[in-house]
């Protein structure tokens, strides 16, 4: 069978019955948003001194933006907000045989455990991935590889992984239901050879939420020159999709002119478990924003890669005055 016609079988079972028991309702936020984590002490200490605790935001329905984060109470400069598991990840193809096929930890050749061309950083790792990674291994997917690497093409590889996840029975087909879908054109589904509506429905999802993955060389030395992220896919680790991270909106703020937003920054150190961190005060009610982009680019090539990758025109302070 070919990769895309073993992929495309999913079309038939939109109601694939899940391992997992809980409903996929506003649960999703608690299931597989975070590993909820008790907020930085003000002296920076990152080992607090009681257990883990919710995170002090809320989700909430906006006007203008949809769904966005706020914070429940304040939140010190340079705190943990929350950490996150991904949905689903994959790790860029430049990057295979470099990063931990399930992780994307940058692995020891020494101690890495390998498996038909892919490696895996621990026997962990290699466990955690058996059942979705049994389902892929029975395709062949030199071609759909090979076209996504010509063409430059991510997102389908976070399609093809779901998929097997989805097959396997640890996801649900709707499990990407609750986010924000891109507006694909014609041309795009084309582009991704994709035809069938499950694997469209998925892709709109994955293209407007996907996280792009750089692991950090240090720890948290300089959290505003971080603050922008860079979109060329080659430099990436992999990409991921998160659930509460999803739902931080966009500002493109300069820090030496607007020091109001972004005010968050996620950060990846070891693997594919993100980390919102606050980079400056953040007060009680306030939105929790995070830069999409480079911020250093021009305003129109900003406002063109908005446009274009994430349908929306940005209506930040830096941007309202054509900076």
């Amino acid at each position: 069978m070919s990769p895309l016609a073993f992929v495309l079988t999913l079309s038939c079972y939109r109601r694939w019955p899940s391992r997992f028991s809980t409903p996929y309702s506003h649960n999703l936020l608690v299931l597989f948003s975070s590993t909820a984590s008790t907020i930085t002490p003000p002296n920076g200490n990152e080992s607090p001194s009681s257990g883990p605790a919710p995170p002090p935001i809320r989700v909430a329905l906006t006007e203008s933006t949809g769904r966005a984060v706020f914070a429940t109470r304040r939140i010190g400069a340079g705190d943990t907000i929350h950490t996150a598991k991904p949905i689903v990840s994959h790790p860029s193809l430049s990057a295979i045989t470099t990063v931990c096929y399930f992780c994307l930890k940058k692995i020891n050749a020494v101690t890495a455990s390998q498996s038909q061309g892919v490696y895996f950083c621990s026997e962990n790792c290699k466990e955690s991935s058996k059942v979705f990674y049994d389902v892929e291994k029975k395709a062949d997917w030199l071609a759909f590889d090979d076209y996504c690497r010509t063409q430059g093409l991510k997102y389908p590889l976070l399609v093809k992984r779901l998929a097997c996840m989805v097959i396997s029975g640890v996801a649900p087909a709707g499990i990407l239901d609750i986010l924000q879908p891109a507006n694909l054109t014609q041309g795009m589904i084309l582009k991704e050879v994709l035809t069938k509506q499950w694997y469209t429905d998925v892709l709109a999802r994955i293209r407007i939420n996907a996280f792009r993955i750089e692991l950090a060389a240090g720890v948290y030395e300089d959290l505003l020159s971080l603050a922008s992220a860079s979109i060329e896919a080659e430099a990436a680790v992999g990409n991921a999709i998160y659930m509460l991270p999803s739902f931080y909106n966009h500002d493109c703020g300069k820090f030496s002119c607007f020091s109001t937003n972004p005010n968050t920054h996620i950060v990846w150190i070891e693997n594919a478990d993100a980390k919102l961190k606050a980079l400056r005060d953040i007060d009680e009610g306030e939105e929790l924003r995070i830069c999409y982009i480079d911020a250093s680019m021009s305003y129109d090539a900003r406002e063109s890669l908005l446009s274009q990758g994430f349908g929306f025109k940005c209506n930040c302070l830096r941007c309202m005055s054509g900076d």
